[in-house]
């Protein structure tokens, strides 16, 4: 099996020890008074780029019996990395020293996937012998593949995205996470196998037949043909297609500790199964607020309908009308034009133009964009387009259904998942994820048996003729015949008895 090259681990590994030594000669500190009239000194360190310091707090509990309140982890690094670095005031997002954006523009998907799990660009070899290594571990397994048969015809493609990649983990259930070769091994098997489970999920939600990798194929040219040939004639990616969505598939590969990338990193400190690991990220990019962002943009723009209509949106959205949101503006990082949005942008018009497709969504964007950009309300407060303003629109120029965006990005963003899951094996950070919480339930009490009483005789139990196959426990018809029955539900009640102010981040 192809292995990391030395250089590769070299180069990964002196990236964090370099980052650590310059902190280490600077010897800054920060002192914390507390209320006692102790005193703590933090040491402050310093990444390899950026101005950012960092409040190092390992030993702040050991030290001064204090914890870090810090919910969504907005002021917190969980780890060091050497893979991405962002520049969020300066709009500058880097996959190993390079401009994400001229990586878009110069290289290949598979390129970049090497790129970010060795820590180098291949040459001509190298990236000969990693291409043919990804697409001998493109087929599926017959079980695996047969799990796509007992999803509903109406199942959510990102929901059998999550039960066949944690299926994964039973099919290659033997791997020793010490050993270089084996954790090689699981990244090279999910960088190759999510965009065929990705095109499985697609065509198992249409009723149509899978398709078969070919070998003659680059990565993007299969993603294309997976998801649209039929046995009923030939296909071939039109070239512009091809170039979208290796663009698509590097700009998305990896952004530093997002959502579904600590969730990864947290499951894999566990010592987890990577498949499962993988399955965990993918389950956490679903949310609307993470890998569904790009379908709320297609949303909010259909319903401003028009670029007439744009002007009034403004107007609503800075009013705080009920109901109305701006999508697709602005980051929790960026504070500037996300670079990625701009090249996505770009990619928009391309593919449109060279396809012949005429999206009049394309020109409410735009004029929103125009609108919102020389607004002081948007200006002032940084909300700036960032990758999901444009990539839904040409994700439909291309024929891909809202339903698969997410899985776009699962597919995706598997190489940035799988690349922090080595990372923190390799470089020895696996202590285990475990963080503390600002109680604020109920004080201590005594327990009181509750006074007897007959159970009722038309409780609902599980299994009973109340259930309606087919529809699921959860659909709008089985709540509605549930009212009025005797069914126990949860009081719904606030349970905190601590509020904590809120605090501007901005």
């Amino acid at each position: 099996h192809l292995v990391q090259d030395d250089l590769g681990q070299g180069r990964a590994a002196r990236g964090v020890v370099c980052a650590m030594a310059v902190a280490a000669e600077d010897e800054q500190f920060a002192t914390l008074k507390l209320p006692d009239g102790k005193e703590h000194k933090i040491k402050i360190l310093k990444p390899q780029l950026g101005e950012e310091l960092f409040l190092d707090i390992r030993d702040l509990y050991a030290k001064s019996g204090c914890f870090t309140f810090d919910p969504g982890f907005t002021c917190t690094a969980s780890c060091i990395s050497a893979i991405t670095f962002i520049d969020g005031p300066k709009g500058v997002c880097l996959y190993r020293g390079y401009p994400v954006q001229d990586l878009c523009e110069h290289a290949e998907a598979l390129e970049v996937a090497h790129l970010l799990l060795v820590g180098e660009l291949p040459d001509a070899a190298a990236r000969a012998k990693f291409e043919a290594e990804i697409k001998k571990h493109m087929l599926i397994h017959e079980k695996v593949k047969a799990m796509f048969a007992n999803f509903t015809i109406n199942a959510h493609p990102m929901a059998m995205m999550v039960a066949v990649i944690g299926g994964l983990s039973s099919i290659f259930s033997e791997l020793d996470p010490s050993d270089s070769q084996h954790r090689w091994l699981a990244c090279l098997r999910m960088i190759a196998k999510l965009p065929v489970l990705a095109a499985m999920a697609y065509k198992t939600s249409l009723g149509q037949p899978t398709n078969y990798p070919k070998a003659g194929l680059s990565f993007a040219e299969n993603f294309l043909y997976m998801m649209f040939a039929t046995p009923m004639e030939e296909y071939t990616p039109h070239p512009v297609a091809v170039k979208a969505i290796n663009a698509f598939m590097i700009l998305h590969m990896d952004h530093e500790q997002n959502a579904s990338t600590s969730t990864v990193r947290i499951a894999g400190s566990s010592q987890a199964n990577p498949y499962a690991c993988i399955a965990a990220g993918t389950a956490s990019l679903w949310g609307p607020a993470h890998g569904g962002a790009n379908e709320a943009v297609i949303k909010m723009l259909e319903e401003i309908g028009s670029k007439d209509k744009v002007a009034q949106f403004v107007i609503d959205v800075k009013a705080k009308k009920e109901g109305v949101r701006l999508m697709g503006f602005g980051h929790r990082v960026y504070k500037n034009y996300d670079p990625r949005a701009r090249y996505m942008k770009k990619m928009v018009t391309q593919v449109l133009g060279e396809l012949g497709v005429q999206d009049p969504l394309l020109d409410v964007a735009v004029e929103l964009e125009r609108i919102a950009l020389a607004d002081e309300y948007f200006v002032s407060r940084k909300l700036y387009p960032n990758v999901d303003y444009y990539s839904g629109i040409m994700l439909r120029a291309l024929g891909i259904p809202t339903s698969m965006f997410t899985v776009m990005f699962a597919m995706s963003r598997t190489v940035g998942w799988v690349t922090h899951w080595n990372e923190q094996l390799q470089e020895g950070q696996m202590r285990i994820g475990r963080p503390r919480q600002l109680y604020a339930g109920v004080k201590t009490r005594e327990y009181k048996p509750a006074a007897s009483s007959a159970p009722s005789k038309s409780f609902v139990r599980m299994g009973s003729d109340n259930f309606v196959p087919g529809a699921g426990d959860f659909t709008k018809e089985q709540a509605e015949k549930e009212q009025g029955g005797d069914v126990y539900r949860g009081i719904k009640t606030a349970s905190f008895n601590l509020m904590i102010p809120g605090v501007n981040t901005r």
